[in-house]
């Protein structure tokens, strides 16, 4: 078992995962802070989903600025980010023992890397481990606008069910996690499903297969906010009512359908503890009132803030979940 910083290696090197598709306008930005990252020993695959812009060009220059660097630049699915992203999991090289995914338009501070390696590393080998982080919420110069929101009550599977509290772009997997997230991610390709989002996808399989969730309380990147973010940060009270408001609409019913059927199709993986917690969970969204909240309760399911776990049980009470 490896517990400090002082044991990290050049032999604990990190595959950079990027999903591109029409980035080119910001990516240059964040591939020089790839480069610019205190810890050196990183290589990168660029998934590019179809992009008729300028991006592959840039990651080929960057590319030839850095030879080296393994990167390579391969061709997605073309079926949405989270899909692009599972397929970038499923490349990591089998000797590589982490792997961080990358958005395409944030900058990364310059310790990103060494922090999650540094929390990553006093993980047994063997146990499945994710990092994520907060990040510093900038408009699109990168003025910093304040850091995304602090998350008191511990991740888990309970609270993995109902929310997303880890951005894709601050996450860094351990070897254990990128091989069970690969094999989860077999099966529901196979099956042709798509996950709501991926970072809220591969909390729910580390947490409930028995991993370990790591939440860094500082800042590791700037998280820049335009017009054609995918899912933007919910820093302010208008994005937060945004969110309650999609919980109490049919809306978060809709993602709770799926992430339930993919959740499905691999619960031999996962713990006792989760297979009751998502069997009560399930029971939570049919039949009476009375045991739809009793369930639910029964769950433990929660929601980080005491609005957001208010609106849980008023969801409950509709039938929104």
């Amino acid at each position: 078992m490896r517990t400090s910083q002082a044991q990290l290696s050049e032999n604990d090197g990190v595959c950079i995962l990027l999903g591109l598709y029409q980035g080119a306008r910001f990516l240059q930005e964040q591939l020089d802070s790839f480069a610019a990252q205190s810890w050196p020993h990183w290589s990168l695959i660029v998934s590019d989903d179809g992009s008729r812009d300028q991006g592959p060009a840039i990651v080929a220059d960057f590319a030839a600025a850095h030879p080296d660097r393994q990167i390579t630049c391969r061709s997605g699915p073309q079926q949405g980010f989270a899909r692009n992203f599972l397929s970038l999991l499923r490349a990591v090289p089998p000797d590589l023992p982490y792997a961080a995914l990358s958005d395409q338009d944030d900058v990364w501070f310059p310790d990103k890397i060494e922090r999650a390696l540094t929390q990553l590393a006093a993980v047994p080998p063997e146990v499945p481990a994710i990092y994520c982080a907060r990040t510093l919420i900038c408009n699109e110069d990168l003025t910093p606008i304040g850091p995304s929101p602090h998350f008191s009550r511990p991740p888990g599977f309970r609270n993995a069910l109902v929310q997303s509290i880890g951005g894709g772009n601050t996450m860094v997997l351990n070897r254990a996690a990128i091989d069970l997230v690969a094999l989860c991610a077999e099966t529901v390709e196979r099956a042709n499903a798509v996950p709501v989002a991926h970072d809220w996808w591969l909390y729910q399989v580390i947490s409930g297969c028995g991993g370990i969730i790591l939440r860094d309380t500082q800042p590791v990147l700037s998280y820049r906010q335009h017009a054609h973010n995918q899912i933007g940060a919910n820093l302010s009270a208008r994005a937060q009512l945004s969110r309650l408001l999609a919980i109490l609409s049919g809306r978060f019913r809709m993602w709770n359908d799926c992430n339930l059927d993919i959740l499905s199709k691999f619960t031999s993986h996962m713990t006792s503890d989760a297979q009751q917690v998502l069997q009560q969970f399930t029971q939570a969204r049919k039949g009476g009132l009375t045991k739809r909240l009793l369930s639910l309760r029964q769950s433990g399911v929660y929601r980080q803030g005491r609005l957001g776990n208010a609106a849980l049980y008023v969801a409950c009470v509709l039938k929104r979940i």
